[in-house]
């Protein structure tokens, strides 16, 4: 069963049914919530990044932590050290923060990645808040409801 997990999380094999990005991301709010619940603001993205990938995982969901987003200019790929903070079933990019204000500059990254590596959903967590929904933001590229 190891073997199948690399490639499916449990729900697909089970199932076989592969997840849509707003069911996945349902599951990352939810995710986002118990670990700010448990830990509170105030703590290193590190610690929040491997609280949450930790989190989605026990729900069976295939989470890759710092995955490599090249850039192609024209013919030549660029390796230049953009990772993406999580991406979960290889569909939703999940980009952490703990800062006391999202900038403009955080979403316009999330949404970059986004194209880069070919995705339709990604979420912006900033763990750095009271509330934790008003530290999460949606950003879309071209995604199908």
């Amino acid at each position: 069963m190891r073997f199948f997990a690399a490639f499916a999380s449990w729900r697909e094999i089970y199932t076989g049914v592969a997840m849509h990005e707003n069911e996945i991301a349902q599951q990352i709010v939810d995710a986002a919530l118990r670990v700010h619940t448990i830990l509170g603001p105030g703590l290193l993205e590190s610690v929040y990044q491997a609280a949450l990938a930790y989190e989605l995982e026990k729900r069976g969901l295939r989470v890759t932590r710092q995955q490599a987003i090249p850039v192609v200019y024209e013919a030549i790929r660029i390796d230049t050290g953009f990772h993406a903070d999580l991406v979960v079933e290889d569909k939703v990019i999940v980009e952490i923060k703990s800062v006391e204000t999202v900038a403009p500059v955080h979403k316009k990254q999330l949404l970059s990645y986004l194209k880069l590596a070919d995705k339709r959903l990604g979420l912006l967590i900033n763990f750095n808040v009271v509330l934790i929904k008003n530290g999460i933001t949606r950003i879309v590229n071209r995604l199908q409801e």
